[in-house]
């Protein structure tokens, strides 16, 4: 169903089960095919591509040339029924490429609110990104990836399948991640290391005087301290109980994924 208020112009293909909310406008040469739902307020340009099954929220932005909800490149992909869900705020560049999930994982990537990708940026099948995040040209996730919330992504990063990267951190750019990034850190280089503490997003972001002090001691106990990551641990996790941001820190060092950048 398309809202009756929605703006499409007549040389865009709109096949199959596809929904668009109120004051959404699709541009010239665009098209969309499948079970595809749009929200309302969108900005749809020309020549973009848009397949389902895809949900898509509320005012976001689409720039031309991008495909959205497209098969993933995964060798084993055999035309499953996979999904791609999108929120709301978001703006999404020219070129930039969002594949849908696969069935060897969730069957689904998903993206969160107020991100931006800028040119040609990539997301793969079956990857989760949190909210608020950047993702400068070119840069790339490979499938299976979960970043959190608030992270950027300089230009022509990119990051291993199955890698993590935790809210509030800073990945370089040019960087090849092939380890977790833990929240708040800035990690730069090929392979991309750990240089510091993203200090400046921090102050951005609202995080007090005394939470950025306790998470930068946090850091300098795992990284600059001689600690194994067990040792580190321990002395984190005293601090968390008084700084909840510093739990953050502490629960992602506990989790099993690629190991993390050191």
């Amino acid at each position: 169903m398309i809202d009756s208020t929605a703006s499409i112009h007549p040389s865009a293909i709109i096949e199959g089960n596809v929904k668009i909310g109120a004051n959404t406008t699709v541009g010239a040469f665009t098209i969309i095919r499948g079970d595809v739902e749009i929200g309302e307020n969108c900005q749809i340009a020309s020549h973009v591509v848009i397949k389902g099954h895809s949900k898509i929220g509320n005012n976001n932005r689409i720039f031309q040339f991008a495909s959205v909800g497209e098969d993933c490149q995964d060798l084993k992909y055999a035309g499953e029924e996979t999904y791609l869900e999108i929120g709301d705020n978001n703006t999404i560049r020219e070129s930039v490429t969002i594949h849908r999930g696969t069935t060897q994982d969730q069957s689904i990537t998903k993206i969160g609110s107020n991100c931006l990708f800028m040119i040609n940026a990539h997301v793969a099948h079956d990857c989760v990104v949190g909210n608020g995040c950047i993702f400068a040209n070119n840069a790339t996730l490979a499938g299976h990836v979960t970043i959190g919330d608030n992270v950027i992504f300089g230009g022509q990063a990119a990051i291993h399948q199955f890698g993590k990267v935790g809210s509030y951190a800073f990945v370089g750019g040019c960087a090849a991640v092939n380890k977790d990034v833990p929240p708040y850190v800035m990690a730069v280089g090929n392979y991309a290391r750990p240089v510091a503490v993203n200090t400046e997003g921090l102050l951005r972001r609202g995080f007090s005087k005394d939470a950025i002090k306790a998470i930068r001691q946090a850091y300098k106990t795992l990284y600059r301290s001689g600690n194994t990551l067990e040792e580190a641990l321990g002395q984190i996790e005293l601090s968390a109980e008084q700084y909840p941001e510093v739990k953050l820190f502490a629960d992602f060092l506990k989790e099993n994924g690629r190991g993390i950048v050191r």
